[in-house]
């Protein structure tokens, strides 16, 4: 089970490659392997997967009845851009052109590690994600985890 965290900015090169920081690469594993599944995330940006989670996922989302139109264009949207990387000898990733146009990188990448995954930025974007951040985040945390204390329950 991985807990991946941490904000790593990058560069991409000419060929697009990203060198993975060795703080992440020490999270992912300690046996020197380095073997991903990328796609399309959510919003305009990719997300990394280390194998053994994408091997998860995939099972779940295997379970599904594509028998159920909604259940297909999930697994046609989780699929969508799914590639295969391996870290080279310099730990670096070769992200497909057609994801690296999907997410609108071009030099800049942040790497945004989370849970057990890692999503992958164009840093132009990345900063407009953060702009968007709610005026009370205390607010939105409080109706997302539910609960909290109130004043009374400090007694």
């Amino acid at each position: 089970m991985y807990q991946l965290t941490g904000e790593y900015e990058c560069r991409i090169d000419a060929k697009g490659r990203i060198r993975l920081p060795a703080n992440l690469m020490r999270q992912i594993t300690a046996d020197g392997t380095f073997e991903f599944m990328v796609n399309r995330g959510f919003e305009n940006h990719l997300i990394l997967y280390p194998k053994d989670v994408w091997e998860k996922k995939t099972k779940e989302l295997n379970q599904l009845n594509i028998y159920i139109k909604k259940n297909r264009e999930v697994v046609r949207y989780f699929y969508r851009g799914a590639t295969r990387l391996v870290a080279d000898a310099s730990e670096r990733i070769l992200i497909p052109k057609p994801l690296i146009q999907y997410a609108g990188i071009e030099k800049e990448v942040v790497l945004f590690a989370y849970q057990d995954m890692i999503e992958l930025w164009a840093k132009s974007a990345y900063n407009v994600m953060l702009q968007d951040e709610p005026e009370n985040f205390s607010d939105l945390a409080q109706e997302v985890f539910g609960g909290g204390f109130s004043e009374s329950d400090d007694d």
